[in-house]
């Protein structure tokens, strides 16, 4: 059987487990030993367990359980509710102030808590209702939220970063640097048309009061007293110490990015337990169990998906790919935005995890040769990996918000994302004509 062959074979039987409703590890681990039993030597899968062991046993994959931990304990406290209420009492006067303090507190919370869905979570559940009091329409506050919590795979500590990391041998540090930048580029972005849409609303509410309708609350102004401003602070200044010290400590060399994923988890830990008295078993056990489930079941994605391409690479099948994306001969951008396509169309149906996993071995050789900084392609692709997370059918953060916002139609919320998708691919366009928006720092950094 020709190479062609059975690649395609591969890639069907991929496609029919995945859409079968197996979970995603059990269908990459699957289809890779039924491809071993058929293909490889009889041997060969006496050899699973250790290839899945060493493959795991990882010093970058460390981090993961203890980011993880760190988020959980910040994400099952109220440090979401209380940054977000800070935030807005300073930036009540900005036109489209409130949209801008959902937005920026996403990224402060996506930076602590390093999850999508935590963040939000977090936000949305005090953010949406005081949006839509407000008079702000359903459909807008849903959609901010939800491409604010995209920001939780690209701002440090990012869980997609790590594992691409690992996937293409990349530095961890110089990854999480390069996040930085196109973060606050789409946190700009984001805050700008949450301003320009607030300015369509009251423009829009003022006519019908005018025209002696309902007065939306949109058009009162509110106002907070220094005393108020500064009466929110407390809570929240000692987890913007903690996200300081996190960033301190890994990127003056004082730690590894295994010491701070841990020292930041005890941190958390420490501050949930003074700062909001969760120190009771009762309290704790959540947040432990949620972190081993999450831990488990991303854990053994990537063990299946590293043996799935063991099985890829053993096969020829992702050197003939790499190698059949060469001869194409196509420009340098050409190759890249169809990689980036690609992409796109795995994520109407994929979680970033396994699309990093599944496409490194074939998508990195042809980019590597073509002269591009895989540091800075990893970033890029994580700003596109965070379209699938708001559009349909996949689309995790849209479901996390219906949710928790159940009155709002999934339709709305849809529709109500696709303004951001659109922000983003803008985002990786100026991402591509400038890319020092994303290597200054590392490069800084690390010369």
């Amino acid at each position: 059987m020709s190479e062609l062959q059975t690649g395609l074979l591969y890639g069907g039987a991929t496609l029919l487990a995945l859409f079968s409703g197996i979970p995603i590890a059990f269908a990459l681990g699957g289809v890779a030993t039924v491809f071993m039993m058929i293909f490889m030597p009889a041997a060969s899968v006496d050899t699973i367990a250790q290839n899945v062991y060493e493959e795991l046993a990882s010093i970058t994959l460390l981090t993961i359980p203890l980011f993880i931990l760190k988020g959980a304990a910040i994400g099952k406290s109220r440090a979401g509710k209380d940054l977000y209420d800070a935030l807005h009492t300073w930036l009540h006067r900005v036109p489209g102030g409130l949209g801008v303090a959902v937005v920026l507190a996403c990224g402060l919370f996506a930076a602590m808590a390093g999850s999508s869905p935590a963040t939000c979570s977090a936000i949305g559940s005090s953010g949406i209702p005081e949006m839509r009091r407000r008079g702000y329409s359903p459909g807008f506050a849903a959609g901010l939220v939800a491409a604010g919590g995209t920001l939780g795979i690209l701002l440090p500590p990012s869980i997609v970063l790590i594992l691409y990391a690992v996937a293409a041998e990349q530095s961890l540090g110089r990854l999480f640097l390069a996040g930085l930048g196109p973060g606050v580029l789409l946190v700009l972005l984001f805050s700008i048309y949450a301003m320009f849409h607030w300015r369509v609303e009251h423009r829009r509410a003022a006519a019908v009061a005018e025209a002696g309708g309902e007065v939306s609350e949109i058009l009162r102004e509110e106002s907070f007293t220094l005393r108020e401003r500064l009466t929110a602070l407390p809570r929240v200044l000692p987890f913007l110490v903690l996200l300081t010290g996190v960033m301190v400590a890994l990127y003056g060399g004082i730690a590894t990015p295994s010491e701070t994923a841990g020292l930041g988890a005890v941190l958390a830990l420490l501050l949930i337990a003074v700062v909001y008295g969760a120190y009771r078993l009762a309290d704790l056990k959540p947040i432990f169990l949620g972190t081993l489930g999450e831990s488990g079941m991303l854990l053994m994605i990537i063990g299946m998906s590293l043996l799935y391409s063991y099985v890829m690479s053993y096969l020829h099948i992702s050197q003939a790919a790499a190698g059949w994306i060469v001869g194409l001969h196509l420009s340098k951008w050409l190759l890249l935005a169809a990689i980036l396509l690609l992409v796109v169309m795995l994520g109407f149906f994929l979680p970033p995890v396994s699309i990093i996993l599944m496409t490194a071995p074939i998508i990195l050789p042809p980019l590597r040769a073509a002269g591009f900084d895989l540091v800075w392609f990893g970033v890029v692709m994580a700003v596109v990996m965070e379209m699938g997370l708001i559009h349909p059918p996949v689309g995790l953060n849209i479901f996390v918000i219906n949710r928790i916002a159940p009155d709002i139609g999934l339709g709305a919320i849809i529709w109500g994302t696709l303004p951001f998708v659109v922000l983003m691919a803008i985002g990786v366009v100026i991402l591509s004509m400038v890319p020092g928006i994303a290597m200054w720092l590392p490069n800084l950094v690390y010369g």
